[in-house]
């Protein structure tokens, strides 16, 4: 199924009544006879004429004139007319190959059966050719035709499949997807060989008419849900749509939430692992990474790795991060809160070595902690944005030298730069980029807190914090469940603990699917 988001004041837009092919009467595509050969009037009320010249310049100056527009006349023995199209976008060698060569061999009556190109359609409209041509297709005129044949050979540069460079994983697969949609949707394919896999494309952007797929499969995923996010992804009206990330902005339910309500993963083994659980894919051509809808709170804290190791060590990795985002949270502001207002619930020993630290500091522990947590912010800015190498050489050598030169300074104490160095640990600990951000900037509220109001303050935001994840929704369905709505199946199904694959024969009811009940996994061997 395919659907083409018509733009009201772009030419180049198509819409879904204008996307189907002429079709004949058994079925195929229909060759146009002299007789047939009336003009067809396009939305604006232009026109082909039976004239190739003019068709073509009638299209030039509807588009303008481009540097690489590039307008190409041919005349054979039994053929003549013209060829238009973006020589940066096209394979030159198909046009010979595929195009002018059968043309020199056939007559005017079997053009469309001596065409060796695979993908061809025949178009009457000037916006729909114009369309046509920004893809990438070249446009066939012949004498006499009022119509012209828009012919695939497209060019495409494309990058090797190769495992995502923030998605790695020890066991598994390690392919993953890449800038071209088709590659995309055939990884997925590849490994879902079933008919309900379901493809339906949306053309956005009105300069940049990029192509959209949502993917889904039909006897898993919740036909409400699919819905919904088509309204979501139809609505959408903007001149371009480069990146995910706008693509996110506009579908997910919060916008001003630091938590994403999208997962993002350029791993095909995540993607269909989440299609077989109700869930829908958007790809966006020209980007590699997949988002992922709905999902939940916990489902963002657990990786590819998890299902690919034994019961205990996954389940314990995974219980792992659950414990590091709470430190990364917490533990700075239970620190202020200690320091500040509560000495009394650490034991003596230890009140005295933390005590015998900050006196010699002459700013409060807010300041303290807080200007310690930008510095390492700011070395880890600067790590993603340099080279590789140099980044990674910038981290570890600029924390070294930046912890110990503010000890000796006597601008932060020693068990500061522990809780910050641990904190910032911990908060790297997520599978998900998007999650490891928002875990950094969730403790400087907490921290504020804290500071003011010691353990009560920190009490107070750690209960905010829930209020806002229980009201938080991904495509209409609760984002922190299992935990609200509190439901104890999904609890104990995958959500703290790593099930063994045997047991896993339902389906999480937070994407509510179909069918709750997975195909029946069994280990019948046992039996006697």
């Amino acid at each position: 199924m395919a659907v083409w988001r018509s733009g009201e004041d772009s030419p180049f837009s198509l819409s879904a009544a204008e996307n189907t092919k002429h079709q004949s009467s058994d079925g195929g595509p229909s060759s146009l006879s002299a007789a047939e050969n009336t003009k067809h009037q396009s939305s604006d009320g232009g026109s082909f004429s039976l004239s190739a010249a003019e068709n073509t310049k009638q299209l030039i100056d509807l588009i303008g004139k481009s540097g690489d527009l590039k307008e190409r006349t041919f005349s054979f023995e039994k053929a003549e007319g013209r060829l238009l199209y973006f020589e940066t976008i096209v394979d030159s060698g198909r046009i010979e190959e595929s195009i002018l060569r059968p043309l020199s061999e056939t007559d005017m009556q079997n053009v469309e059966e001596a065409l060796t190109v695979l993908e061809r359609e025949e178009i009457a409209d000037p916006d729909k050719a114009i369309a046509a041509l920004m893809q990438g297709k070249v446009l066939l005129f012949l004498e006499g035709r009022s119509i012209c044949i828009a012919c695939g050979v497209e060019t495409f540069f494309l990058r090797s499949i190769m495992e995502p460079a923030n998605e790695k994983v020890i066991r598994g697969s390690h392919d993953g997807f890449v800038e071209s949609l088709n590659t995309n949707i055939a990884l997925i394919r590849e490994r879902i060989k079933h008919p309900g896999l379901m493809i339906e494309y949306v053309q956005l952007g009105q300069k940049t008419n990029t192509r959209v797929a949502i993917i889904y499969e039909k006897e898993i995923a919740n036909p409400v849900l699919v819905e919904e996010l088509r309204r979501r992804v139809n609505s959408i009206d903007m001149d371009m749509m480069f990146d995910p990330g706008f693509l996110e902005d506009m579908v997910e339910d919060s916008t001003l939430s630091p938590f994403p309500q999208v997962l993002q993963t350029e791993r095909p083994d995540r993607a269909i692992a989440n299609v077989m659980d109700g869930r829908i894919l958007l790809f966006g051509d020209g980007s590699p990474t997949c988002i992922i809808m709905p999902v939940t709170f916990f489902a963002l804290y657990q990786s590819p790795d998890d299902y690919n190791a034994r019961t205990i060590p996954g389940s314990f990795y995974r219980l792992l991060r659950f414990i590091s985002f709470f430190i990364a949270i917490l533990l700075p502001g239970l620190y202020i809160a200690i320091v500040g207002y509560h000495f009394e619930v650490l034991p003596p020993d230890l009140i005295l070595n933390i005590k015998g630290g900050v006196q010699t500091i002459p700013f409060p522990p807010l300041i303290e902690v807080l200007s310690m947590e930008l510095a390492i912010e700011i070395i880890r800015e600067a790590g993603v944005r340099l080279p590789t190498p140099i980044g990674q050489t910038i981290g570890i050598v600029g924390g070294i030298i930046i912890s110990d030169a503010v000890v000796s300074a006597g601008f932060a104490s020693r068990t500061t730069v522990i809780v910050v160095a641990v904190t910032a640990i911990s908060s790297f600990v997520a599978p998900s980029a998007e999650m490891s951000t928002a875990t950094r900037l969730i403790r400087f509220p907490l921290m504020i807190l804290a500071s003011l109001f010691g353990f009560y303050g920190l009490m107070f935001g750690i209960v905010a914090l829930a209020i806002h994840l229980c009201k938080l929704e991904s495509l209409g369905r609760p984002y922190f469940a299992p935990m609200a709505p509190f439901r104890l199946k999904d609890l104990l199904r995958d959500t703290f603990i790593k099930q063994s694959a045997w047991k896993l024969n339902t389906r999480p009811l937070d994407s509510r699917p179909i069918k709750e009940d997975a195909e029946f996994r069994s280990r019948e061997w046992e039996k006697k």
